[in-house]
């Protein structure tokens, strides 16, 4: 007959027999709750590298703030955004909406007499990627057409009718003097009048380029 410790040692290695391997914490806690098993791997954090935009690259900018001839002031603040891409040997440097900062640095009102309008702005900013750098570019100047052509067909105009209404009166002699005096008052017209105002407002393309070299952080994927 066997004992009963017989009995205990056979019962203890049958139960130990039985038992199988022993779950790991990370095992249980996917057997709890599987969800979490099933979640992927967080995506890698965005790489950066710093990428020099050469001088003379050129910036296509669409404005961002108007500006005139009649109602800028120097000093004023400009804004603009890229248009297009900074594209780097095959890295997007600066994306299409980058926006730059800069102010007036020109402004000239259209003469009565001689004089055509023009506002010129320069940015000396630029913000990426949440940071800022300092930049420099080249002036953007946009003048008003030239009037010339529009003061001579005033006086022309004006000498004529006053040659025909001299001739009315008078004859030829008349005439003579009426297109003096119609030349006349054609000069004061071309005189009072002011030439054409530039206006440049939000939206309009523009372009400049990098007068010195730009360093910036740049993202790789």
């Amino acid at each position: 007959m066997k004992t009963l410790a017989s009995v205990l040692v056979m019962t203890g290695i049958c139960v130990g027999c039985g038992g199988g391997q022993t779950e790991s914490p990370e095992t249980a806690a996917a057997a709890e709750n599987p969800a979490a098993a099933a979640t992927p791997a967080a995506a890698a954090a965005p790489a950066f590298r710093e990428v020099t935009l050469p001088e003379g690259t050129t910036l296509r900018l669409s404005l961002q703030s108007a500006v005139a001839s009649d109602t800028s002031q120097l000093e004023d603040a400009v804004r603009a955004e890229l248009r297009e891409p900074v594209v780097i040997d095959g890295t997007t440097v600066l994306p299409a909406g980058t926006e730059l900062a800069g102010v007036v640095t020109g402004v000239e009102r259209s003469g009565r007499v001689q004089g055509r309008a023009r506002v010129a702005y320069r940015f000396d900013s630029i913000s990426n990627a949440g940071e800022t750098y300092e930049v420099t570019t080249a002036a953007v100047s946009h003048v008003a057409p030239a009037t010339k052509g529009e003061d001579a067909t005033k006086i022309a105009v004006g000498a004529g009718a006053g040659a025909a209404i001299g001739a009315l009166l008078g004859g030829g002699d008349g005439a003579a003097k009426g297109a003096a005096i119609g030349g006349a008052a054609g000069t004061g017209t071309v005189l009072a009048t002011r030439g054409e105002e530039v206006r440049v407002g939000r939206g309009a393309s523009v372009t400049t380029r990098l007068t010195a070299p730009l360093t910036v952080r740049a993202r790789v994927n």
